[in-house]
Parts: structure tokens; C-alpha cells; sequence
């Protein structure tokens, strides 16, 4: 069950800590804290639109949440998810934020990190519901019960699958009932949205599952996308990330301090081609730069924080 009262367990860490007078595992506090809100060009295509495929190429409205519930040692966003960068904003504040963006022209409103603000962005959506889709940019980490109240809020899950190994995400995101707890909320993700729905090449219902290809670990891959095909189907839209880039506590852990070679991520694509996923998007493997991290020590001048 998910406590509407002071004591916050709306994640798996199930703090159960009043975060008016202490902070949990994810460092947050009741107020809603933002790092930046841009126009972000570099999701998926139904996500933020793509010129070449005659979809609109607004961008997608992305709100990037301090604080994070996992704290990968990978995290290519460290200084935000838990280096304590953004601003406390107001409940009223994040609601404003939704319709500069949606008058911006943003594809949707994209938000990044969310699940420990949770209940304060469900506040914020009843001041103020966009026209536009709502997505909910996660790792993956949620509880079935945090899902199940936002069937009326979010129209996209764009949704992390990280581990299927318990050791794994132990070691990297100190997360070791990660797999099972992945499992329900992405099950309970398909039940909120269970169609695909799309205009002019923009996605306006649906999920996106995403897997990060760690270097060493094509295993965990490879029974990530059987499990997404056995209990999902082969039509589920995947996207394939081959960005990894060793940050923070991973440049000096063996086996995680490389980029993914050719190999690592040509063994996965054949898996999904042999299983005919239908719905797959890729990466260029030069897309493991950190170049492409924004810069969360300068927000855009255009939206008001």
C-alpha cells in the first residue's frame, strides 16, 4: 500500500520516514526539486520528433528531478541524482512549468526521474493537465501501487529495464530486488497503457522500454529482451542503448570502466531480429559520449525556474 500520509513510501526503498523532517535513501524532500527544463532533442523519435521521418521536431518539454531512488554507480546525471544540483520549486511552480512548455510547442511533457515526487507531480496535474501527453521518464524502479495512480495522469511510460540479475543490480545500483520489482511495474505499465497509440509519427499513448548494454554483461541483456518477449510480445517498442559511458564510481570498477564494444551490442541486436521485434530503435555506437549529458548548471533562459 502507498502511504497518502506524511510517511513516504511511495518507492521499493520504503523509507518510511516523514520527509518534512528527514530525508531517505533518495535525499528528497517534500518539495519538488528541478535541476533544468528544456526543449530535448535526443529521446526516441515518437518522443521528441524527428525531421527525416516527417514527425514534429519540437522537442520534447523534459523536467529533470533531483534525487533519484537507485544512485547507479554509472549515472551519466550524478551531479542531479545525487550531487544535490536544482532548485525546491512550489507545487503551483511545477504546474506553471507544464504550460510553458506545452506553449513552447513541446511534443509532451517529459518527466525525468520522477517516481519520488510522485504525489507532488499528481498535485501539480490537477492544478494544471496539459493538452499534451505526459510521460513518465523512469528507471524502472516502482512499486506496482505507485503505477497504479497514475493511470489517469500519465499517457507514456518511457520506462528503464536495467537488470535481470540480482548480484548485478546489487552491485551497481545497491537495488537487489530490482529485477522482480522491474517485472510488476512494467507489467502494471502495459495494463495502464495497453495500445500503441500514434499521430503523425509521435507517440501519444503507450510504453518504450529501454535497456542500457552494460560492457561484460550480455547475459543480462539477453534474458531482459526474452523476458519482454515471452510476457510482453514482440510487438512492444524497445530502444537498445549502446550510450553507456563509464561516470563517477564506474571508471575505477573492472569490467565497467570501458564503453560497450561492437560485438557486445551486435550479439543483442541479433537476439531482438531473431525474435522479430517489430518496434526497435538503435544507437550508433558513437553516441557513448558525454557530450551529449545536458549541462545542469545552466537552464534555459526561455522557461522560468
Amino acid at each position: 500500500m502507498i502511504s497518502m500520509e506524511k510517511l513516504c513510501n511511495i518507492c521499493p526503498r520504503n523509507c518510511n520516514i516523514n520527509r518534512e523532517k528527514q530525508v531517505g535513501f533518495c535525499k528528497a524532500t517534500n518539495k519538488p526539486k528541478v535541476s533544468k527544463v528544456m526543449l530535448h532533442y535526443y529521446e526516441e523519435p515518437p518522443i521528441s520528433g524527428e525531421e527525416e521521418t516527417g514527425t514534429l521536431n519540437n522537442g520534447s518539454g523534459a523536467i529533470f528531478f533531483s534525487s533519484c531512488n537507485l544512485k547507479c554507480v554509472y549515472c551519466q546525471n550524478y551531479d542531479i541524482s545525487d550531487g544535490g544540483i536544482g532548485k525546491e520549486i512550489s507545487i503551483e511552480k511545477l504546474a506553471d512549468i507544464f504550460k510553458q512548455l506545452e506553449d513552447a510547442g513541446a511534443n509532451n511533457i517529459n518527466l525525468v526521474t520522477p517516481t519520488h515526487y510522485t504525489l507532488q507531480i499528481i498535485q501539480a496535474l490537477d492544478i494544471y493537465k496539459p493538452k499534451i501527453p505526459i510521460v513518465w521518464n523512469t528507471s524502472g524502479y516502482e512499486k506496482p501501487e505507485t503505477i497504479q495512480l497514475l493511470k489517469n495522469y500519465v499517457d507514456i511510460y518511457l520506462t528503464d529495464f536495467k537488470y535481470m540479475d540480482n548480484h548485478l543490480a546489487k552491485t551497481l545500483s545497491n537495488a537487489e530486488n530490482y529485477p522482480e520489482i522491474c517485472k510488476q511495474a512494467t507489467l502494471e505499465m502495459r495494463k495502464n497503457q495497453p495500445n500503441d497509440i500514434f499521430e503523425n509519427g509521435l507517440m501519444k499513448k503507450g510504453m518504450i522500454i529501454r535497456h542500457l548494454v552494460l560492457p561484460t554483461q550480455t547475459k543480462n541483456s539477453l534474458e531482459i529482451v526474452d523476458w519482454i518477449y515471452k510476457n510482453l510480445g514482440n510487438k512492444t517498442y524497445l530502444s537498445l542503448m549502446a550510450q553507456y559511458t563509464p561516470m563517477s564510481k564506474a571508471k575505477s570498477m573492472d569490467g565497467f570502466n570501458r564503453k560497450i564494444t561492437p560485438l557486445e551490442y551486435k550479439i543483442l541486436i541479433n537476439k531482438v531480429q531473431n525474435l522479430k521485434f517489430e518496434n526497435v530503435f538503435y544507437q550508433d555506437l558513437e553516441s557513448a559520449d558525454s557530450s551529449f549529458t545536458p549541462n545542469f548548471k545552466e537552464n534555459d533562459k526561455k522557461f522560468n525556474l
